[in-house]
């Protein structure tokens, strides 16, 4: 485990730019692993934010309230945007357009997370505590379940919450 939560939200990102151009870029049974393991990343990443960085961010930063509802907003548009990408299917001939833009917007998002949160929760919230946030999501993650093909993306992320919620429990307060 890394010993920042921040290098795990920034390693994170990487990973999702990653598998957003594998997809583009795989065809059959592939791309559909592939993307069933971009929903999970995506549906641990953001519930890992709701249940341990946003509060901080809220407590730490300037304006907290104002940059995490931001956030929150792009974010559901986002899960909007994967469940509806979902609904038509892998093999849409619109899948790969579709995607290229659910890329460009989560990318978009992500790149304001690092500038106006984790920088700030990086310069404010001090080592220990980023170590302990760090922690708290190792464990959240491991919780998470795998991902599930077939599964409405609501009910991934939901799912995905529940667990994550369960795995924190006994964990040290973030």
């Amino acid at each position: 485990m890394t010993g920042d939560v921040v290098a795990i939200l920034l390693d994170q990102h990487r990973r999702i730019k990653r598998l957003f151009a594998d997809i583009l870029d795989a065809d059959g049974t592939r791309k559909e692993g592939l993307f069933h393991e971009l929903v999970r990343l995506l549906a641990v990443h953001e519930n890992a934010e709701a249940l341990i960085v946003h509060p901080a961010a809220r407590e730490l930063i300037p304006n907290g309230d104002a940059v995490v509802g931001e956030r929150l907003r792009e974010e559901a548009d986002a899960e909007r945007a994967l469940a509806a990408l979902c609904d038509l299917g892998l093999g849409h001939a619109e899948f790969d357009r579709r995607l290229g833009r659910l890329s460009e917007s989560v990318l978009g998002h992500a790149a304001q997370e690092e500038y106006k949160e984790f920088a700030q929760l990086r310069r404010r919230a001090g080592a220990e505590r980023l170590r302990r946030m760090a922690a708290a999501l190792d464990a959240a993650e491991r919780a998470a379940p795998p991902p599930s093909p077939g599964q409405p993306v609501t009910a991934t992320f939901d799912e995905v919450g529940r667990r994550m919620r369960a795995g924190l429990k006994g964990t040290t307060s973030a």
